[in-house]
């Protein structure tokens, strides 16, 4: 959270942007990850393309006239790759495109579910430079490669290619490996936005940083299954801090909102019930909270157990000396 010129206050949720490279995201479950799965090979086979290429968003974009042999080459490798060992050919044939094939590459694995390599491809995209010829291609063409981030548990966000989609599939993939310190370094800085505050407040919720959880989430109210999976690691955080009350406020706000999706709905249940026994209550209602007892009570409970002592030493004592 970041201080505005203006006295406004910046979040690191909050997106100002008018146009983004997010489209909506939605809860994983089993019934909705089969679904995907049969709607991919169907999509696949009626516009008879491979559901193992990296996913377009439409139809693929067209080769403009006139266009370079680079370019075509490298637009026939993106589009009907589906493996990443294409890709990575291309790139070593052509340096000014390593870069850019090194990231395409590294988005393709991130797709098959291979974390390590995805995440060695990457980086080495990151960190190397593109000609001009190479950005253009990517400015031209590239913009509707979409791929689907895991930002948090269960939490996933289809993204337009940018810098986003690939700083969060790589934090993705480094939090998957347990690099959970290089996985929130990879998204602190990208611009404002609830997938990059998830991705951020899971690997700083995974390190025990729980006051950055608290004080990045500030203000955040439940306006999405986004907003409300960001809720629900607030409260755990506020929870871990012994701050009971502020967690039961931020699980209430993920549960006011009447369409929130069931499985967070569930999540933020199971939450106060584990919060209840914290507190050694068995709901959280106000009037089954245990006092503590009084001060007196516990002077006289001392006392009473005192006495109780002494009258038996002293019948023992009679006992023994015959009376």
């Amino acid at each position: 959270m970041s201080q505005a010129p203006n006295g406004r206050v910046h979040t690191i949720f909050h997106d100002t942007r008018d146009l983004t490279p997010f489209r909506e995201g939605y809860v994983r479950t089993s019934v909705r990850g089969l679904a995907d799965g049969v709607n991919d090979v169907l999509s696949g086979v009626l516009s008879g393309r491979d559901h193992a290429r990296l996913t377009v968003a439409g139809n693929v974009p067209r080769l403009r006239m006139l266009s370079s042999k680079m370019a075509k080459a490298m637009h026939e490798a993106v589009f009907t790759s589906t493996e990443p060992d294409r890709l990575l050919a291309f790139g070593r044939m052509y340096p000014g495109w390593a870069g850019l094939c090194h990231v395409m590459a590294g988005l393709l694995a991130y797709k098959h579910g291979g974390f390590l390599r995805a995440s060695e491809l990457l980086q080495r995209g990151l960190t190397t430079r593109i000609d001009d010829d190479a950005s253009q291609f990517s400015a031209t063409y590239l913009g509707q490669v979409v791929t689907k981030v895991e930002v948090a548990e269960r939490i996933e966000v289809p993204v337009l290619f940018s810098e986003e989609s690939v700083f969060l599939a790589l934090s993705h993939c480094l939090r998957e490996m347990g690099m959970t310190e290089a996985a929130l370094e990879a998204v602190v800085t990208l611009p404002p936005s609830l997938p990059s505050a998830l991705a951020r407040c899971t690997a700083a919720y995974s390190l025990e940083r729980h006051r950055d959880v608290v004080l990045w989430t500030e203000g955040l109210l439940n306006t999405d299954d986004l907003s409300a999976a960001l809720l629900l690691i607030r409260a755990r955080s506020q929870r871990a801090r012994g701050d009971f009350e502020s967690a039961q406020v931020a699980l209430k706000e993920v549960l006011r909102r009447r369409k929130t999706n069931l499985a967070l709905k569930n999540d933020a249940l199971t939450d106060r019930a584990l919060l209840a026994l914290d507190q050694g209550r068995r709901t959280l209602t106000p009037w089954s909270k245990r006092p503590a007892p009084p001060a007196e009570l516990e002077t006289l409970e001392v006392i009473r157990k005192d006495a109780e002592m002494r009258r038996l030493w002293e019948n023992d004592f009679r006992q023994l000396g015959g009376e």
